[in-house]
């Protein structure tokens, strides 16, 4: 039992940081301004169940899958970084409030929407799920891979009521101050996105490095 805290807390905190609702909370409330709160809602719940799925097949089946496909974590740290730069982008120039939803668009707007950009790959980007791959391979036993499902629907329960409640947010920030801080959050993303990209593309540039002939 004193063995599984170190590790739940460990879990619980990489996921919470990796995943920061927080910071998907700006992008939800821009993309979801022209819903209703039904729709809102609905949208976050689909995006949330689709992250949860495909977290768990990465932690389940992670390591399988990029031997089969003969990729690696860093391949995805890099395209996951090239698709928050571009978001950044927009953010930044406060592209994203433009969107307007009409009534006969709305059900596959927000089918769209919640699968990408909001599930993949905001919510569960290459952080979470190579946390996932990572952790996974940590966990000794049943009762470590246990603590790790169940660290990994804590964060995603507490990411759905976060956006829950954006709407409200909304109503007492208005469009200005969605504004500001959608270009605040675009900074940062960005900042994220070269992180991720100089993360993904060092080791490629040490590993040709080491094979390139004296």
């Amino acid at each position: 039992m004193q063995e599984l805290l170190p590790f739940a807390l460990l879990c619980f905190t990489s996921f919470f940081t990796l995943i920061n609702p927080l910071g998907v909370m700006p992008i939800f409330m821009t993309l979801t301004a022209d819903l209703t709160p039904a729709q809102r809602i609905r949208t976050a719940r689909k995006a949330l169940i689709v992250s949860f799925i495909t977290i768990m097949l990465f932690a389940m089946g992670g390591q399988l899958l990029f031997s089969f496909f003969h990729i690696s974590v860093n391949s995805l740290r890099i395209v996951g970084g090239i698709i928050f730069l571009l978001m950044g982008m927009d953010m930044l120039q406060a592209r994203l409030s433009r969107i307007k939803v009409g009534e006969d668009d709305v059900k596959t707007y927000v089918e769209d929407i919640s699968v990408t950009p909001l599930a993949i790959p905001m919510i569960c980007g290459p952080g979470a799920l190579t946390n996932a791959i990572v952790l996974m391979d940590d966990a000794v036993s049943i009762n470590y891979e246990l603590v790790l499902f169940g660290s990994i629907f804590l964060v995603l329960f507490l990411t759905y009521w976060i956006l829950y409640f954006a709407g409200g947010l909304i109503k007492l920030l208005g469009d200005t101050g969605i504004k500001v801080m959608m270009r605040l959050m675009g900074l940062i993303i960005m900042v994220i996105a070269v992180e991720f990209i100089v993360a993904g593309i060092k080791p490629i540039v040490l590993d040709i490095a080491a094979q390139w002939p004296e």
